[in-house]
């Protein structure tokens, strides 16, 4: 069986087809294409949902034939059409649905649509070292930071989430405040390697109390005010140096408080098994300090190489093969769906 993936949910399109190797092709992805929108939306710092749909329109079906191009495969090779249905950008998320469901209608194969983060769940299982059910994941990114408990695919239990701005948000405000160009977020983590340690500290934001949600827009005002006042009167060399070391105090305050949250977690459910995944689950500060937090507690934790990080078409593939698998299958009208609670979806028996 094998499966077209369309992710438009933001700003990337992401086209991927992915292999169930139960033909004559290996299991895994057979090819995938990423285009970016980075350099649309810079200008202004932030996406813009017109231009993010204009773009997507422009490179979804280019994108779809180079995939097949580069997987040598024709549309009659293929088993179904996988698109991202929800959450994100409206407007953004009708372009995929229209062209996955209208390619799905002319090529005579069902159509099937993807959770946004479900796809990000479930993007680690395309790696080697493949996490075994129940496990906790933690779901960090521009848009979302939540834990879930997975017990299996449809399987899952919300245990926390951000109650106002997203990690990855906040890493992205935060690198705006230090006068970094967009995105943010990947310039302060590289900007963060040179930071001196306990130079400044910042807050754990809701690690000093019960629960397990989380909350990043006081940790980001704190953060600006520790620009204001330290980045004042500075040469050019000790202003960058200044900035470097409230980078690095920064993200070691948001290292530190998804690691608190996730022990919590895994403690809470009686598991050892951890999955991070998303945009934020690429930092390798973040990496490293949950593979210590894992290992205390005698377990491990799983994720998606690079790439597959931000999002994909590849993750949309994979679990749009599982639900495809489990019987879904949309009739002829399609919907978008900006806001979709991941545990509403039904479990694949």
């Amino acid at each position: 069986m094998r499966i077209l993936g369309i992710e438009t949910s933001c700003d990337e399109t992401g086209i991927a087809i992915y292999d169930d190797g139960q033909g004559e092709s290996p299991e895994g992805i057979l090819a995938h294409r990423l285009y970016s929108q980075i350099a649309v939306h810079a200008d202004y710092g932030g996406v813009v949902p017109e231009l993010a749909s204009r773009d997507h329109v422009r490179k979804t079906i280019p994108l779809i034939k180079q995939v097949l191009a580069d997987a040598n495969l024709t549309p009659q090779d293929l088993d179904g059409v996988a698109y991202t249905a929800g959450p994100g950008l409206v407007g953004a998320l009708l372009v995929g649905c229209s062209i996955g469901r209208s390619l799905a209608y002319g090529w005579d194969l069902p159509a099937v649509p993807v959770h946004h983060m479900e796809g990000h769940l479930l993007a680690p299982m395309l790696e080697d070292d493949v996490p075994e059910f129940p496990f906790v994941a933690l779901l960090v990114s521009g848009g979302h930071t939540m834990l879930v408990r997975v017990d299996a695919i449809g399987e899952y239990k919300l245990l926390g989430e951000s109650v106002d701005d997203a990690a990855g948000e906040a890493f992205d405000k935060t690198a705006k405040l230090l006068g970094l160009d967009y995105p943010g977020g990947p310039a302060l983590s590289k900007m963060a390697e040179s930071g001196q340690a306990g130079r400044f500290k910042l807050p754990r934001p809701m690690t000093d109390r019960p629960g397990l949600d989380f909350s990043f827009s006081g940790l980001k005002t704190a953060a600006g005010t520790l620009v204001r006042k330290e980045c004042t009167d500075l040469t050019d060399i000790e202003l960058t140096q200044t900035h470097a070391d409230i980078a690095h105090a920064f993200q070691q305050a948001v290292v530190d408080t998804l690691a608190i949250k996730c022990k919590r977690a895994l403690l809470q459910e009686k598991l050892s098994r951890l999955v991070i995944a998303g945009g934020v689950s690429a930092n390798t500060a973040l990496r490293a300090q949950l593979a210590v937090t894992t290992k205390k507690l005698g377990g491990s934790v799983f994720y998606p190489r690079p790439e597959f990080c931000t999002d994909n078409g590849a993750m949309i593939a994979y679990a749009g093969m599982q639900r495809l698998k489990a019987g879904t299958n949309a009739d002829l009208t399609f919907k978008a769906n900006p806001r979709w609670a991941l545990d509403s979806l039904p479990s694949v028996k």
